[in-house]
C-alpha cells in the first residue's frame, strides 16, 4: 500500500510533553522517553521508554469530533482486543497489551522493522512471508458466533453473506458522504455481492481476519517474522480475505506458490477454487472502495489522490468485469 506524507486529520499532532503527560493523567504510566512513529495514516503513534525501562508502543486515536468512516468507530478499542485474541491463539506474534480504553493503546515494543524496510534480500522476503502464511493460520482458529466487526453501530451480521453486505453498503455510503466518485453506481456493486450471495454463505465459520496485513504492518527481523500489529481493523469473517492486503496489487489465486500461501496451506503450491476464487475478487473490490473512500478522510487530494487512483482502478475494475 503506497502510503502518503499527508498530514491526516485523524491524527493528533502532538509533542512529547503531551504524550508523556497522557499516559500519566490516564494510566499512571511515567514516559522518559517519547518519540513519534510513522507509517499509519488513521492514528498518533509513538514509541516510549518507561520509567521501569519498558519500551512500548503508544496509539492515540483522532481528536473529538473529526468525521470517520463508519467502520472505524471504535477502532482503538478494537486494536487493544485484536492483539488479547491473537496472542491467545499462540503461534502469532503480537505486543502485550499494557494500558488501553476507547482512545489509547500501550503495547509492549515487538523485536524488527516494518517488511517495507526490509530491502533488497528475496531470501529473508521469502523467509518472512513463509512465517506470516503460518501466523495467519494460527490466527484464524480464532472464530465466533458473529461475522463482521464487534463493536455497537459496525456492520454485521448472522451469516458471512449478511455482514459482507452490511459492510459493503457501509463503505458506499461513507464515499457518498465524502463526495467521492466512485467508476461504477452503487447499484451495481450491491447487486454483484447480492448474485454472489450463495457463494459467500459456503463460509459457515466466522474466524479472526486481521484484513489489514499490508508490508508495513509486517514486522521482522534477521529473516523472521516478529509481530502483526495494527489490528484495529480485524472482523470476524472468511479467512482467504486475509490474502488480499498480503498481496497488493496483486491476484493471490494466480500466484499458487506465493510463500504467504506455502506457509499456511504447508504445501509447495495451492491452488483455490472457482468459488473461492470469486470470494478472492469479492474481497479485493471492497477493499479497493475502502482505499477510495477513505481519501477525503485522509486529506488525500490533488496529485496524491491521483496517485492512489491509479493504481486501485485497475485492481478493482479488473475484478469488477471478472464478476460480470
Amino acid at each position: 500500500m503506497r502510503m502518503s506524507a499527508v498530514i491526516s486529520p485523524t491524527q493528533r499532532q502532538l509533542r512529547p510533553e503531551a504524550v508523556a503527560a497522557l499516559l500519566r493523567e490516564r494510566f499512571g504510566r511515567i514516559a522518559v522517553h517519547c518519540g513519534p512513529l510513522s507509517g499509519g495514516t488513521f492514528a498518533a503513534v509513538w514509541r516510549v521508554v518507561l520509567d521501569d525501562g519498558t519500551e512500548a508502543v503508544v496509539k492515540i486515536g483522532p481528536p473529538a469530533g473529526v468525521p470517520l468512516l463508519r467502520y472505524e468507530r471504535g477502532v482503538i478499542a478494537a486494536e487493544a482486543r485484536y492483539y488479547r485474541l491473537a496472542g491467545a491463539a499462540g503461534g502469532v506474534p503480537v505486543p502485550a497489551v499494557l494500558d488501553a480504553d476507547d482512545e489509547v493503546v500501550v503495547v509492549g515494543l515487538l523485536p524488527g522493522r516494518p517488511l517495507t524496510e526490509l530491502g533488497a534480500n528475496p531470501e529473508a522476503e521469502d523467509s518472512v512471508r513463509h512465517e506470516l502464511g503460518t501466523a495467519l493460520r494460527h490466527l484464524h482458529t480464532v472464530t465466533n458466533d458473529r461475522f463482521g466487526y464487534d463493536g455497537e453501530g459496525r456492520a454485521g451480521g448472522a451469516t458471512w453473506p449478511d455482514a459482507f453486505a452490511a459492510m459493503t453498503a457501509d463503505l458506499l455510503a461513507d464515499a457518498r458522504d465524502w463526495g467521492v466518485a466512485l467508476p461504477v453506481p452503487d447499484a451495481e456493486v450491491m447487486a454483484t455481492v447480492e448474485r454472489h450471495a450463495g457463494v459467500l454463505a459456503e463460509v459457515r465459520r466466522a474466524s479472526l481476519v486481521h484484513f489489514d496485513l499490508w508490508d508495513g504492518n509486517v514486522l521482522c527481523a534477521d529473516g523472521r517474522l516478529t509481530g502483526l500489529v495494527d489490528g484495529e481493523r480485524y472482523f470476524w469473517g472468511d479467512p482467504l480475505y486475509d490474502f488480499v492486503c498480503t498481496a497488493i496489487g496483486r491476484r493471490m489465486e494466480h500466484e499458487p506458490g506465493h510463500p504467504v500461501l506455502r506457509g499456511y496451506y504447508g504445501t509447495e503450491t495451492h491452488d483455490f477454487t472457482a468459488s473461492e476464487r470469486v470470494r478472492l475478487m469479492l474481497y479485493r473490490i471492497q477493499f479497493c472502495l475502502l482505499l477510495l473512500a477513505e481519501m477525503p478522510s485522509r486529506a488525500m487530494t490533488g496529485e496524491v489522490e491521483r496517485e492512489r487512483r491509479e493504481w486501485v482502478m485497475p485492481w478493482l475494475l479488473g475484478d469488477l468485469e471478472g464478476l460480470r
